[in-house]
């Protein structure tokens, strides 16, 4: 009598492919965050005292001057690691674009540093000449309203017109080539990046006036851009790029290093 027996094969689970991309795409979504947070909360949040009446010769607000000042210089960390984050993902596709972006962030940060110091020279002669005469004080009037004018035009310079160029158009334009975001997220940042090099333009040469309520409207498309930009990499991350028929082995390697 012959005993026959049967082998039950047993498949393995398919195990699916980490996205390499996808620890990128979360490091650039909250570092976008950051840079949201930080700026808003310096223009708007801790610098008005500066602008209120005549600060040097006041009584000041130091405390809170000092803190927009901080989180300026977290905003510069943040920009410049946004531009580096993402590069490790674009580089092979558009590595002159991923370097005019990291170039673009510099620029913005060295705008933005150059205003930080504005401030914070603004906050430490406050202190120092408190007790000076009436005379002195007239010079310091002159002399702060200088460095305040330079603070706003740093601004101006800064996010009211390389953002436009980097953040806007170069990433804006990445995006829209690449599919790595939905399209009309991407055509928001052309539009946005477009109108803030525009009226930034109109405002160094005169022809509306520099963080003017027009020049402050037009900035609305690149407010939306950038947050929505940062939310969709959080929760969703890079989507599979559309202009190249899929990632090779070597490309996906070296995104996850």
């Amino acid at each position: 009598m012959t005993t026959t027996q049967r082998t039950t094969s047993v498949t393995a689970p398919r195990q699916t492919t980490p996205n390499p991309t996808r620890r990128a795409a979360t490091i650039v979504g909250w570092l976008f965050i950051v840079t949201y947070v930080t700026s808003i909360a310096a223009k708007i949040g801790f610098y008005p005292p500066l602008f209120d009446g005549n600060y040097i010769t006041g009584p000041g607000d130091d405390t809170r001057v000092l803190w927009g000042a901080f989180a300026e210089c977290i905003l510069i960390i943040a920009n410049i690691g946004t531009a580096t984050a993402l590069y490790t993902v674009v580089k092979h596709r558009y590595p002159n674009l991923g370097l005019a972006f990291i170039a673009a962030r510099i620029m913005e940060s060295v705008f933005i540093g150059v205003g930080i110091l504005a401030v914070l020279s603004v906050v430490t002669m406050r202190q120092d000449y408190a007790a000076a005469d009436d005379q002195s004080a007239a010079g310091l009037a002159v002399v702060g309203n200088a460095f305040l004018t330079m603070q706003q035009w740093t601004f101006n310079l800064g996010p009211q017109f390389v953002v436009g160029v980097g953040n806007g158009l170069v990433l804006g334009w990445m995006m829209w080539r690449s599919g790595l975001v939905p399209r009309p997220l991407a055509a928001l940042g052309l539009i946005g990046g477009t109108c803030i090099v525009l009226t930034g333009s109109a405002a160094v040469l005169d022809l509306i006036e520099p963080g003017g309520a027009f020049q402050s409207l037009s900035a609305a498309p690149e407010f939306f851009w950038e947050l929505g930009f940062g939310i969709y990499l959080i929760v969703k991350g890079f989507k599979t790029p559309t202009d190249t028929p899929r990632t090779t082995d070597d490309e996906a390697a070296a995104v996850a290093r």
